[in-house]
Protein backbone atom coordinates (compact mmCIF):
# COMPACT_ATOMS: atom_id res chain seq x y z
CA UNK A 1 0.00 0.00 0.00
CA UNK A 2 2.58 2.54 1.12
CA UNK A 3 4.14 1.83 -2.38
CA UNK A 4 1.16 2.61 -4.42
CA UNK A 5 0.64 5.72 -2.32
CA UNK A 6 4.67 6.73 -3.32
CA UNK A 7 3.69 6.50 -7.25
CA UNK A 8 0.44 8.15 -6.73
CA UNK A 9 2.09 11.56 -4.98
CA UNK A 10 5.10 11.50 -7.77
CA UNK A 11 2.62 11.13 -10.69
CA UNK A 12 0.17 13.64 -8.82
CA UNK A 13 3.07 16.40 -8.54
CA UNK A 14 4.15 15.53 -12.01
CA UNK A 15 0.75 16.06 -13.35
CA UNK A 16 -0.20 19.47 -11.30
CA UNK A 17 3.85 20.95 -12.13
CA UNK A 18 3.40 20.44 -15.79
CA UNK A 19 -0.28 21.84 -15.63
CA UNK A 20 0.94 24.90 -14.25
CA UNK A 21 3.67 25.48 -16.71
CA UNK A 22 1.19 24.48 -19.34
CA UNK A 23 -1.45 27.15 -18.34
CA UNK A 24 1.29 29.66 -18.03
CA UNK A 25 2.54 29.19 -21.53
CA UNK A 26 -1.04 28.97 -22.72
CA UNK A 27 -1.54 32.62 -21.14
CA UNK A 28 0.88 34.21 -22.93
CA UNK A 29 0.49 32.73 -26.15
CA UNK A 30 -3.75 33.56 -25.59
CA UNK A 31 -4.38 30.14 -25.91
CA UNK A 32 -7.62 28.48 -24.16
CA UNK A 33 -6.83 28.31 -20.03
CA UNK A 34 -6.47 25.63 -18.09
CA UNK A 35 -9.13 26.02 -15.54
CA UNK A 36 -8.57 27.07 -11.79
CA UNK A 37 -11.16 24.01 -10.81
CA UNK A 38 -8.56 21.31 -12.23
CA UNK A 39 -5.23 22.95 -11.22
CA UNK A 40 -6.43 23.37 -7.15
CA UNK A 41 -8.06 19.63 -8.07
CA UNK A 42 -5.17 17.86 -9.10
CA UNK A 43 -3.43 19.70 -6.00
CA UNK A 44 -6.04 18.03 -3.21
CA UNK A 45 -5.26 14.64 -5.60
CA UNK A 46 -2.10 14.73 -3.78
CA UNK A 47 0.18 17.53 -6.36
CA UNK A 48 -0.37 20.51 -4.36
CA UNK A 49 3.93 20.26 -3.99
CA UNK A 50 4.54 20.13 -8.09
CA UNK A 51 1.89 22.83 -8.64
CA UNK A 52 3.23 25.45 -5.75
CA UNK A 53 6.85 24.81 -7.11
CA UNK A 54 5.60 25.26 -10.61
CA UNK A 55 3.70 28.47 -9.80
CA UNK A 56 6.60 30.20 -7.65
CA UNK A 57 9.15 28.76 -10.84
CA UNK A 58 7.45 30.64 -13.47
CA UNK A 59 5.71 32.92 -11.17
CA UNK A 60 1.83 32.01 -12.37
CA UNK A 61 -1.08 32.62 -10.49
CA UNK A 62 1.16 33.65 -7.47
CA UNK A 63 -0.93 36.87 -6.58
CA UNK A 64 -4.21 35.76 -8.44
CA UNK A 65 -6.66 35.17 -5.42
CA UNK A 66 -8.37 33.63 -4.01
CA UNK A 67 -6.22 31.29 -6.17
CA UNK A 68 -2.88 31.82 -4.50
CA UNK A 69 -4.36 31.56 -0.77
CA UNK A 70 -6.15 28.04 -1.36
CA UNK A 71 -3.67 26.48 -2.74
CA UNK A 72 -0.79 27.44 0.25
CA UNK A 73 -3.76 26.22 2.16
CA UNK A 74 -3.72 22.40 0.32
CA UNK A 75 -0.09 22.79 0.37
CA UNK A 76 0.15 23.00 3.86
CA UNK A 77 -2.42 20.06 4.97
CA UNK A 78 -0.77 18.20 2.06
CA UNK A 79 2.85 18.65 4.30
CA UNK A 80 1.30 18.18 7.97
CA UNK A 81 -0.67 14.57 6.07
CA UNK A 82 2.73 13.63 5.05
CA UNK A 83 4.60 14.84 7.92
CA UNK A 84 1.92 12.43 9.78
CA UNK A 85 2.43 9.57 7.22
CA UNK A 86 6.16 9.71 7.22
CA UNK A 87 5.97 9.32 10.89
CA UNK A 88 3.74 6.56 11.68
CA UNK A 89 0.97 8.73 13.14
CA UNK A 90 -1.73 8.74 10.74
CA UNK A 91 -2.42 4.90 10.26
CA UNK A 92 -3.59 4.42 13.49
CA UNK A 93 -6.07 7.15 12.30
CA UNK A 94 -7.20 5.91 8.98
CA UNK A 95 -7.30 2.26 10.53
CA UNK A 96 -9.75 3.38 12.87
CA UNK A 97 -11.79 5.69 10.34
CA UNK A 98 -12.23 2.51 8.11
CA UNK A 99 -13.40 0.47 10.99
CA UNK A 100 -16.17 2.74 11.63
CA UNK A 101 -17.13 2.50 8.17
CA UNK A 102 -16.45 -1.35 7.44
CA UNK A 103 -16.56 -3.22 10.78
CA UNK A 104 -14.71 -6.45 9.66
CA UNK A 105 -16.49 -9.19 8.42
Amino acid sequence: MNEFIVYWLVAANLIGFALMILDKKFAQGGARRISETTLLGWALLGGAIGTFAASRLVRHKTRKQPFATQMIAILIFELIMLALWSSGLLLPFATSALARIAPPA
